[in-house]
């Protein structure tokens, strides 16, 4: 496989992980809370999809009705999971404000194994997208629904598909947007100000409250598309697929610079150039190794990660 392949792998891996990404950044960059559970909730939005696709039956659809029916799962698995995550502050880390840091640092692990256990039960569901929930633990296929035909002919030595070109772009759309909202809307410009000093928003009249879960709601609806994303790229879910990805997002928000969305975008495409050259050059069974030593080598250096800096970054 030629170097440019890798780096192609890399590209689309890391435009997910920087999706997920941007949840952990922009609740981390308000409050200062790590959400742990965040990564489950992007697990729940793909059994959601998945669950959606068998009841849609797009497995079989034409192209225009695949169309409209995909992007109306893109929706409902956004809004599911902003509903989710502004549910989950709105109930657990909302009373918690006040509270010592490691209050809902603790809470946010206990709603990550919550959710957990809900995608194990969901997949235990009998449908037959879950396999009539024969093994509720077991992966679960997710669709081929767009095409892994090379645009560059069969012939040809670099390999792109339509699936690639679908992860790129879209994801590309959505950041666009989320940069430009959070930089030009008034709501935006709430969330920056709470960000940097939520007293001092508070008495320039910001219902700090609202920006926050307004924060959770966006933060969700990135990881209920992040999982469309997901599923229709690779294919295979499963209830623990929240914990690694999660893991993977949560260390690309850290190596960019945690609270910064351009630093959130830039350490997930590291991560996934870095897991890909791994891979490649090194070994798969390396991978874990290699990426964790190389974000441990650049926080020795520069603790703020790659684009943050030493005050508190803002969302």
């Amino acid at each position: 496989m030629t170097l440019l392949q890798q780096l192609l792998i890399g590209l689309t891996n890391g435009m997910v992980f920087a999706l997920i990404a941007l949840g952990y950044t922009m609740v981390y960059g308000i409050l200062e809370l790590i959400n742990f559970a965040h990564g489950d909730l992007f697990m729940l939005a793909s059994f959601l999809a998945l669950t959606l696709i068998g009841a849609f039956h797009l497995e079989n659809a034409g192209p225009v009705a695949l169309g409209f029916g995909l992007l109306a799962i893109v929706i409902l698995c956004a809004l599911f999971a902003a509903a989710l995550n502004w549910t989950v502050d709105r109930l657990v880390y909302r009373p918690l404000r006040n509270a010592p840091k490691l209050a809902p640092l603790v809470s946010a692990i206990g709603v990550s194994f919550i959710f957990q256990n809900l995608g194990l039960f969901w997949g235990g569901l009998p449908m037959d997208v879950f396999n009539s929930g024969s093994s509720a633990a077991a992966p679960k296929s997710f669709p081929s629904l767009i095409s892994s035909e090379n645009l560059l002919g069969p012939t040809a030595a670099l390999r792109i598909t339509p699936k690639d070109v679908m992860v790129v772009v879209s994801s590309l759309v959505v950041m666009v947007a989320l940069y430009s909202f959070v930089r030009f809307t008034r709501l935006g410009k709430a969330m920056r100000a709470t960000a940097q000093n939520p007293t001092a928003a508070r008495l320039m009249g910001i219902d700090v409250d609202l920006v926050i879960g307004a924060t959770f709601m966006v933060g969700g609806a990135l990881a209920g598309f992040a999982a469309v994303i997901y599923g229709l790229y690779i294919n295979t879910i499963n209830f623990q697929i929240g914990y690694q990805n999660g893991l993977y997002a949560f260390t690309a928000a850290v190596l960019g610079g945690i609270g910064n969305i351009p630093g959130a975008v830039l350490g997930g495409l590291v991560i996934g150039f870095v897991r890909a050259s791994s891979d490649q050059f090194i070994g798969a069974q390396w991978q874990p190794a290699v990426l964790f030593g190389m974000l441990i080598l650049i926080l020795v250096f520069r603790p703020q990660g790659l684009l943050g800096t030493n005050v508190r970054e803002k969302v």
